[in-house]
């Protein structure tokens, strides 16, 4: 059975095969014609003559409809996980015949969904036919495929037959970015070395002459930030933004992608380093991304599709690791005691992790991930 499967599909994709109406018709013609050479009647030869010429005739058209077809894929806008993929095929014909009755597939990645496909009904002479339609996305990835079939059967629907064409496909999934409204372990890296560096003095003058701008005062912010002169004229609190928030220093959020992870730790991972990336962006910080595979690299396009490719255990570049305030996210605890002092860390808990207080150190603050707990509120909570 898998041996005559086989058969029927290379005849199918090389040639033709016969749909069911096909085989009932040959079966007729072999019983007329074996009526014919035993009465010798010449009408039943002349029957079985035309079904046969039929069966040659809708044999041999489908495969001349699958000529002067071509098939152009534009690019594919990259979404993130929870989005859809907007695919667009154009099925073009260059001949200058109509083309009619044709069913295209698009052969993507199962683990997208199932292959899909539509009906076209007719092709003017050279014209071109698009087909648009939505792939739903549930995780971050970089989706290939390569081929679209293309299958006809007419115009006697005897025969069916199916050409494949090379329409190579790269959909782009991006992790996804939480609106996170504060973020602790942003908002006071490298602050450390700051104060170190300014006595109490230096640092009043900064908060009474250096002031970058007012925002509205947020769950967390320090009162002696608010400017409490603005805050009575608007009567809501407006706080003071000041102009040096770092001491001057790069930010590094950094994946430690070269251990092992537990799958849905790494996945989580990612969603939290996309999202600290971001709300860095827009705190207006300068903030770099560090993996194993890549070392450091900046720009939104590119961060981004280096997390939506990016795996754990992945193989490590021979690169000095920059000396700047680190944000670390990591399953693996004892990577911790190599982070420099005025860094952050971020530990996803495992049933080995230590528990929180062996984790704290005096130089450094961060956080332990409770994968049952969500990941945004977890993100957005004060430092242990």
């Amino acid at each position: 059975m898998k041996t005559l499967s086989s058969l029927t599909e290379w005849l199918e994709t090389h040639w033709v095969t016969p749909a069911f109406s096909g085989w009932l018709l040959a079966g007729l013609a072999i019983c007329f014609f074996g009526a014919a050479t035993n009465t010798m009647a010449g009408w039943l030869y002349v029957l079985s003559g035309t079904i046969f010429a039929l069966l040659g005739l809708g044999a041999i058209l489908p495969m001349r409809s699958q000529r002067h077809l071509k098939v152009h894929r534009p690019l594919i806008s990259p979404v993130s996980a929870g989005e859809e993929l907007t695919i667009e095929l154009i099925i073009e014909n260059t001949e200058k015949t109509a083309k009619t009755l044709l069913e295209v597939r698009d052969l993507v990645p199962h683990v997208l969904r199932t292959p899909v496909k539509t009906a076209i009904e007719v092709i003017p002479p050279q014209n071109k036919y698009s087909w648009i339609y939505y792939l739903p996305t549930q995780r971050r990835g970089v989706y290939r495929w390569q081929e679209v079939e293309v299958r006809t059967g007419t115009p006697l629907g005897l025969f069916w037959c199916r050409r494949h064409q090379e329409v190579p496909a790269k959909g782009i999934v991006y992790p996804q970015v939480l609106p996170l409204t504060q973020c602790p372990l942003v908002d006071t890296i490298g602050q450390e070395d700051s104060d170190t560096l300014q006595s109490d003095r230096h640092y009043q003058a900064a908060n009474e002459g250096v002031t970058k701008t007012l925002r509205p005062y947020r769950y967390g912010d320090p009162m002696r930030l608010i400017h409490w002169r603005t805050s009575a004229r608007f009567d809501e609190f407006k706080v003071r933004e000041l102009e040096i928030i770092t001491g001057g220093e790069d930010i590094l959020i950094c994946l430690d992608s070269a251990s092992p992870w537990q799958p849905d730790n790494f996945e989580q991972a990612v969603i939290a380093a996309a999202s600290l990336y971001f709300y860095a962006l827009r705190s207006e910080l300068n903030v770099k991304f560090w993996t194993a595979g890549t070392g450091v690299i900046h720009g939104n396009r590119q961060v981004l599709e280096t997390l939506a490719a990016i795996a754990s255990e992945e193989e490590t570049l021979n690169l000095p690791f920059p000396k700047l305030p680190t944000i670390w996210l990591t399953q693996n605890t004892a990577t911790l005691d190599t982070l420099s002092q005025g860094s952050r860390w971020v530990v996803f808990a495992t049933g080995q992790t230590p528990d929180a207080q062996q984790l704290i150190n005096p130089s450094t603050g961060g956080l332990v991930i409770d994968p049952e707990q969500p990941l945004a509120l977890q993100l957005q909570k004060p430092l242990r």
